[in-house]
């Protein structure tokens, strides 16, 4: 199973009113499959491989929606400077079973991510979980970003809690059609970077495009103003059209319809319980 580097999204699940009724939409859509994952989360499969998890909402007045979480190192040293660096702890760490160990944080502008550590001493052996078995390829996560009004803090927030360094793209990015004006957008690089096959490995570290590992968008008056800080998680698929209109077809709704950009083609989406997610057909 692979490692992640600190700070490296490693997981994502979705938190749903209705877990069966979740799996029956990622399942046609994606082409999941389903086992029983430990405590209340359910695994999902990408041709046999570990791509995700749903879980039904702990609580009904939560929101509906797909949550990342971040590799950690040492997830108690690094659940402490979330504070220090004008965060919120929402929950300290705790252990999950044999898997590894949780927190759950908010940034200064009020997005929601979590923090992961893996259980086992080589993180992901001796029964631990480092995260995702499969990523970057059809049915499987491949890039999340979050969307901020307060770039200010958000920004130093990020590069203080996890060390990345940010690259601002040096031209303007459309959110899509009819979703305002270009946006402002920050490509973050880990501490260590390990870009698969590097065109040049001397140059394998260096931050940029090629070694993101998150972005961070500012929102814009596209936006409605109560609009919170959050996180948007994106899936790779072969045929963006094609995902954007199996979704409508099973009851979700298309937030943008797909459009095109310089990494692919990419569509916002809801599925049929509310949770907001993306997807990315890559060129």
């Amino acid at each position: 199973m692979a490692v992640f580097p600190e700070g490296t999204p490693c997981w994502v699940d979705a938190a749903l009113p209705d877990t069966e009724a979740g799996k029956r939409f990622y399942g046609e859509l994606f082409g999941w499959t389903f086992r029983p994952g430990d405590g209340p989360w359910t695994d999902a499969y990408s041709d046999g491989l570990l791509a995700a998890a749903i879980a039904p909402k702990g609580d009904g007045r939560m929101p509906t929606i797909w949550n990342v979480y971040l590799a950690a190192d040492d997830i108690t040293a690094l659940a402490a400077r979330v504070p220090e660096a004008g965060g919120h702890l929402i929950s300290s760490p705790r252990p999950v079973g044999r898997l590894g160990a949780v927190a759950m944080a908010a940034d200064p502008g009020g997005a929601v991510f979590g923090l992961w550590q893996a259980g086992g001493e080589t993180g992901g052996e001796a029964g631990g979980r480092a995260g995702f078995e499969t990523r970057g390829v059809p049915g499987a996560y491949c890039w999340t970003e979050v969307y901020t009004w307060r770039k200010d803090r958000v920004d130093p927030f990020y590069e203080e809690v996890f060390g990345y360094t940010g690259t601002d793209l040096p031209r303007p990015a459309e959110l899509g059609p009819g979703c305002g004006p270009a946006m402002d957008i920050r490509l973050w690089s880990p501490r260590t970077a390990d870009p698969a096959d590097p065109a040049d490995p001397e140059e394998a570290d260096e931050p940029g495009e090629r070694t993101a590992v998150a972005g961070r968008c500012v929102l814009t008056e596209a936006f409605p103003p109560e609009l919170p800080g959050h996180f948007l998680v994106y899936f790779c698929v072969k045929d963006c059209d094609a995902a954007a209109a199996t979704v409508v077809r099973l009851g979700g709704r298309v937030q943008a319809p797909p459009f095109d950009i310089p990494y692919g083609r990419i569509a916002v989406l809801m599925d049929n319980q509310g949770a907001l997610f993306a997807v990315l057909a890559e060129t």
